[in-house]
C-alpha cells in the first residue's frame, strides 16, 4: 500500500479474474489503526476494485465469517503478529480465513499479513529483537519478511533455522512478494528492481540460502 507504487497491489487484484474484485482489509495486527485503513483505502480507491475492511475493534456486522467468505481476496497488514492471531482466534477468524483458502479466495498480506499464513516464523511481537511464532500453518515452513530491510533479519532467521527452533523457509526483501498456489510456491514477483525473495534451509548442519527467480512487475507496464 504504497501510493506511490501499486504495483504489488495491483498484481493481487489481477489474480481475482474478476473486472472488479471485492477485496476486505484487516488491520487487525495495527490494532485496527485508523491511519492504516485510511491508507489502505487511499491506495485501493485508485484501483479497479470494491475495498472495504474489517474491524475486530469496532465490528460492522456479527456475520464476520459471511462478510468475509464473499470476498473475492482479503489483506491483511502488517503490525504485531501476535496480538493479531491472539485476536483472530478469539474471534475464531482462523477457522474463517482457513474456510476462505479452502474455498479458493485469494490471501494476501505484508510482514504481520505474511507470516501469519506459514506454520511459523519470526516477529518482533515481543518487544526488542526477533523470535519464532507459530502462524496459521495454511503454508509448510518459516517466513521471514523484511528480509533486507531490517539488519538483524537474516542472521536471526538464519540462526534459528541451524538450531532447529524454525523449519526452513522462505524470506522476503521489502517488495518482494511470494505467490503460493495450493501451498506450493508458483511465482516471486516485485515492485522494487532490486528485491528478491530467498529459500533458506538446513543442510549438512548448515544454513543454506537460495535466491528464486524474481520477476520485477515494473517491466511489464
Amino acid at each position: 500500500m504504497e501510493p506511490e507504487n501499486l504495483l504489488l497491489d495491483q498484481y493481487i487484484l489481477e489474480q481475482a479474474g474478476t473486472i472488479k474484485p471485492n477485496v476486505c482489509f484487516l488491520p487487525t495486527a495495527s490494532g485496527d489503526a485508523d491511519s492504516y485503513i485510511e491508507r489502505f483505502y487511499k491506495a485501493f480507491s485508485t484501483l479497479i476494485c470494491e475495498p472495504s475492511h474489517l474491524s475486530l475493534f469496532k465490528p460492522s456486522t456479527r456475520d464476520i465469517e459471511g462478510f468475509l467468505l464473499e470476498k473475492d481476496i482479503i489483506y491483511v497488514g502488517g503490525g504485531n503478529t501476535k496480538n493479531m492471531l491472539a485476536i483472530w482466534r478469539e474471534w475464531e477468524l482462523d477457522k474463517t480465513l482457513r474456510k476462505a483458502w479452502e474455498s479458493g479466495t485469494i490471501l494476501a498480506g505484508l510482514s504481520a499479513g505474511s507470516i501469519c499464513w506459514f506454520e511459523e516464523g519470526t516477529t518482533d511481537s515481543y518487544g526488542d529483537g526477533l523470535e519464532p511464532i507459530k502462524g496459521l500453518g495454511l503454508i509448510a515452513g518459516s517466513h521471514s519478511p523484511h528480509y533486507d530491510g531490517e539488519e538483524n533479519r537474516r542472521p536471526l532467521y538464519h540462526s534459528y533455522i541451524q538450531r532447529g527452533e524454525l523449519e526452513g523457509g522462505y524470506a522476503a526483501d521489502d517488495g518482494a512478494a511470494l505467490h503460493f498456489i495450493d501451498g506450493e510456491l508458483a511465482r516471486v514477483v516485485s515492485s522494487r528492481e532490486q528485491a528478491s525473495a530467498y529459500r533458506v534451509e538446513s543442510k549438512g548442519g548448515k544454513v543454506q540460502e537460495t535466491k528464486l527467480p524474481t520477476e520485477y512487475l515494473g517491466n511489464s507496464i
